[in-house]
């Protein structure tokens, strides 16, 4: 016996339902919440200006893709790009910038980070701290802390010459305003 065409439809649209309703919450972020993640970043040098013997900052082009190392949806498989100076002076070294992370549906988380802010509360996280900003789509509103770490990796084939790369695990705490 076959399935009259409207139960056909109607298997079909309780499945749909099931399965898409699933998907999206998975998509969505709880209003306030944790989670860790590494992104894994190639930088690339834009320019830099030098006073010999004074001080150095280089321009760079941050790139690349995040991991959820909880297994969980959150900042999980974005595509990053950053851009940061690098500064070097007075026996001192240090990164400040900004990053955009895009989601496959094109909503985007926005933050800034400095490598002289650390969380001592995580003294593993001993490279610098993200300040998540805001974000567009199911982003907007989002504002959180990301303390990280620095793990030095080895730089891609075929990158430019001064390119290098890292891993850079957070801990990330946001909520929803």
């Amino acid at each position: 016996m076959k399935p009259h065409g409207s139960t056909a439809a109607a298997f079909a649209s309780i499945a749909a339902l099931a399965f898409g309703t699933a998907s999206a919450s998975a998509a969505v972020l709880a209003k306030k919440g944790t989670t860790s993640y590494t992104s894994h970043y190639v930088f690339r040098p834009l320019g830099l200006t030098e006073l010999a013997g004074v001080g150095k900052i280089t321009a760079l082009e941050m790139v690349g893709t995040t991991t959820n190392t909880k297994g969980e949806p959150a900042f999980d498989k974005m595509k990053a790009r950053c851009h940061a100076i690098k500064v070097e002076a007075a026996g001192k070294t240090y990164f400040d910038g900004a990053c955009a992370m895009t989601d496959a549906d094109g909503d985007t988380v926005f933050s800034t980070f400095d490598t002289r802010e650390l969380d001592k509360s995580q003294p593993k996280m001993d490279c610098g701290t993200h300040f998540i900003t805001g974000g567009t789509g199911k982003y907007k509103g989002i504002t959180g802390t990301e303390p990280f770490a620095c793990i030095a990796k080895d730089t891609p084939a075929g990158e430019p010459a001064g390119s290098f790369a890292i891993d850079i695990p957070h801990n990330t705490a946001w909520e929803f305003k």
